[in-house]
């Protein structure tokens, strides 16, 4: 009877030793060791920006926004495979969604990959969308599309803005005004 339960006991003492161990381990580690930061360390900085927004409209006020997406589109946008040119914002029944944002398909996807050009729910708070509806309905204002990034929590952030469409020779004093900082720079240098 003692032959049978003594290898009972020790294999009971091994699981429970192993399980003390392990969480002794897991517990030790703070925040800024590797099971905390392993999330972060694979997503990297992505930052994708949208050259052409400053250049063709007076940006008046920024606001940060979520977005809805779909598993495969994270998975790009963490590889950096997105596209803001042509994209801009548009409401639809009280509800802000960004068009023509290009987010290229995920190279591993499967049959279930996501569409490349498809309309994206943008996520912002009520007061800030009543602010946007009210500001849009005036003439000559648009909502545009100016960075892309992932925050500290690994989750897909859009900048938007409010912005006023530039005239021609607008175009060309933010030309000048970039030529001459441009020179102010190479003097400072030398």
């Amino acid at each position: 009877m003692y032959k049978n339960t003594i290898p009972l006991v020790k294999s009971k003492l091994f699981i429970l030793v192993t399980v003390v161990i392990f969480f002794t381990f897991i517990c030790n580690f703070g925040k800024n060791d590797f099971f905390f930061n392993l999330r972060m360390h694979k997503q990297g900085n992505i930052n994708i920006k949208n050259r052409k927004a400053s250049f063709e409209y007076e940006l008046i006020e920024r606001f940060t926004a979520g977005m809805q997406l779909a598993g495969t589109e994270i998975k790009s946008i963490r590889g950096g495979k997105a596209n803001l040119t042509d994209s801009y914002c548009q409401f639809y029944f009280r509800e802000l969604f960004v068009k023509n944002l290009h987010i290229s398909e995920y190279e591993m996807g499967t049959c279930n990959n996501h569409i490349a050009k498809r309309d994206r729910k943008l996520l912002l708070n009520r007061k800030e969308l009543l602010k946007l509806e009210k500001k849009i309905k005036e003439s000559g204002f648009t909502i545009i599309p100016v960075q892309m990034f992932i925050n500290e929590g690994g989750l897909a952030k859009l900048e938007i803005a409010l912005a006023r469409g530039k005239k021609i020779y607008d175009k060309r004093e933010s030309l000048k005004e970039k030529d001459s900082k441009r020179d102010i720079d190479r003097m400072m240098r030398n």
